[in-house]
């Protein structure tokens, strides 16, 4: 069964691209960029979710992106 976001593609779409747009404006190679996303990731965890939640969380936020890599 496809997952469905209550979010709209489109919203999702343009924050991507706008996002992506600031890292490439300041030249941030794969490193740097992965850096800067794992700290948005940390402190989304930190500062919205729960402290009896957080580890769960981040378990499944790193099963997803484990699943959604090309290897």
């Amino acid at each position: 069964m496809p997952i469905t976001s209550k979010y709209s593609d489109e919203k999702f779409e343009n924050i991507l691209t706008e996002v992506a747009a600031v890292l490439e404006k300041h030249g941030a190679g794969p490193d740097l960029s992965l850096m800067i996303a794992g700290n948005i990731v940390t402190n989304v965890i930190n500062d919205r979710v729960g402290r009896g939640q957080r580890k769960a969380i981040a378990e499944k936020f790193a099963q997803a992106l484990l699943s959604s890599i090309d290897e």
